[in-house]
């Protein structure tokens, strides 16, 4: 055997490292499910707690938002202290807070709940994804695991939905939150016997202080972005998000002064690793945006029970799964910068059909569209991930996996956010100019809040018009949903052309040849 065939036998993993992968799909199929079976659970929480239009939004976007604003500090906690010992903290305190969610009893502590289910869950992503690149360092095994843990999470997708409206069939709308709960005991048993300890043994200590900035860069644009979709420019709006503004130079000018930086600014000089980073960021943000509001369309525009709903979404899960099995394959032969192209054009006529779906018959429509979405939207999580994690060293592996998802959380969430504000406002310009006479004003701004609303409070009326509510507020919402998907088609079709011209030198390894 050569000495270049024995380097390459030393780098490949073995059973251990296999076994271990499974572990690591733990969270992320988790995490997933988690997402999904809480779009599901809307309609039934909304009946329950009754939140008004921005305490729904409130507890869809704070777990985005707080996982967002700590998996920075997360990732790098993680690399000085030890990325299974991290995993494990977090899976223990993501339990427990599944636990608090399901027994919520009003939307403010179903809210809170839901952001130390961020705060948790901020600690499980970066430490699973620095641990695959530890453990994997082939980069053609590696590309492998990073594909079967973005598949791991296609497959949390898909049972989500059917699982998630099994529950909801059943038993009442927190149940859904208590599936984390085996899955954090079982992580918890096995992450011992099966994941090695990984830790940079030549970082300094945690920087306090740019842990503060990077929440005071967080959270006030987040405060600012969700006023806005609420309640339009304003002073308030305007005064936070230029806040976050000044804190954000702050906190990059510490950065660049500090030995050992929360956050390593030089590994934005990559390109490889600074345009997987914005195309993660805005790829994936609009996909969860619209996803939101498709998941409402089946249950409170076509009429479809929980678990019916469910079953009509694993189609594009299934396709999901299947590209995500197949990019690696395919990155062998064709860049990366190609295919993601090639994907995102996919997803562009996705979102173009979406622009088509009707209030009265468009449900094949509106699933032929989001398969079209989620296929190519897969080859973008496996290949964004994979470049992203894979432009930084070993020892830096925590803080890299945190910026990858960083970009896909903060991205979903501002996609949810900014597309949750264009459904809103043709939903209410609409609907208010067609609300039926008859309606009383008390049941008219509950329905002039949310489809939700009007579905909620259109029982209280004589029959003729509920029928005509119902029809008037599913027409405006399909219309605020299709904007939507048109918005989301010109975005992605730029983003295209973006990842062609900026990654079409970078191998799926990680390392940029244009540099």
């Amino acid at each position: 055997m050569t000495t270049e065939a024995q380097a390459t036998a030393n780098l490949r993993a073995g059973s251990r490292e296999w076994l271990g992968l499974f572990v690591l799909t733990l969270p992320t199929i988790l995490l997933a499910l988690d997402a999904t079976v809480l779009n599901l659970a809307i309609p039934h929480l909304s009946a329950d707690l009754e939140p008004s239009g921005a305490e729904l939004l409130w507890t869809v976007d704070v777990y985005g938002f707080m996982i967002a604003g700590f998996l920075v500090t997360m990732g790098t906690l993680g690399d000085r202290i030890g990325r299974r010992r991290l995993l494990m903290i977090g899976a223990l305190g993501f339990g427990l807070a599944s636990i608090l969610a399901a027994n919520s009893t009003s939307p403010e502590m179903l809210i809170a709940a839901r952001a130390l289910l961020g705060i948790t869950g901020a600690t499980l992503m970066p430490s699973t994804l620095a641990l695959i690149s530890n453990m994997f360092k082939d980069p053609r095994q590696r590309g492998v695991a990073i594909s079967v843990w973005v598949t791991c999470f296609s497959v949390g997708t898909a049972i989500g939905p059917v699982l998630g409206g099994a529950l909801l069939q059943r038993f009442w709308w927190g149940s859904v939150f208590l599936l984390a709960v085996p899955v954090m005991v079982v992580l918890l048993l096995a992450a011992p016997l099966l994941l090695p300890e990984y830790k940079d043994a030549q970082a300094g200590r945690i920087d306090l202080i740019s842990v503060v900035l990077s929440l005071a860069t967080v959270l006030p644009a987040i405060y600012g972005i969700k006023r806005l979709a609420e309640y339009g420019t304003d002073a308030l709006a305007a005064g936070t998000i230029l806040s976050s503004v000044v804190f954000g130079v702050v906190f990059a000018l510490r950065q660049r002064k500090l030995v050992d930086p929360l956050l390593d600014l030089r590994l934005f000089r990559n390109r490889a690793f600074s345009a997987a980073l914005l195309v993660l960021l805005l790829g994936l943000g609009l996909m969860g945006g619209l996803y939101l509001f498709i998941t409402q369309y089946l249950q409170l525009v076509a009429g479809l029970s929980p678990i019916v709903a469910g079953l009509w979404l694993l189609p594009a899960a299934v396709a999901l799964i299947a590209a995500s099995s197949l990019t690696p394959a395919i990155t062998r032969r064709v860049r990366p910068g190609y295919v993601l192209g090639g994907a995102l054009s996919v997803s562009v006529l996705g979102y173009l059909l979406i622009t088509q779906v009707d209030s009265t018959g468009g449900l094949a429509l509106l699933v032929t569209g989001f398969v079209l979405i989620y296929t190519g939207i897969s080859p973008l999580m496996v290949l964004g991930t994979d470049l992203v994690v894979n432009s930084a060293p070993l020892d830096k592996a925590g803080s890299a996996a945190a910026m990858s998802e960083t970009g896909m959380e903060f991205g979903i969430a501002l996609g949810i956010a900014g597309l949750g504000s264009v459904v809103t406002a043709v939903y209410r310009n609409e609907i208010d100019d067609a609300l039926p006479a008859e309606v009383p004003e008390s049941v008219a701004d509950a329905a002039r809040d949310t489809l939700a609303g009007a579905n909620a409070v259109a029982g209280n009326l004589p029959g003729p018009v509920t029928t005509q509510l119902l029809e008037q507020a599913r027409e405006a919402f399909t219309s605020g949903l299709n904007l939507a998907g048109g918005i989301a088609a010109g975005i992605v079709a730029v983003l295209a052309v973006t990842a062609i011209v900026l990654l079409r030198h970078a191998p799926s390894g990680g390392q940029d040849e244009g540099d």
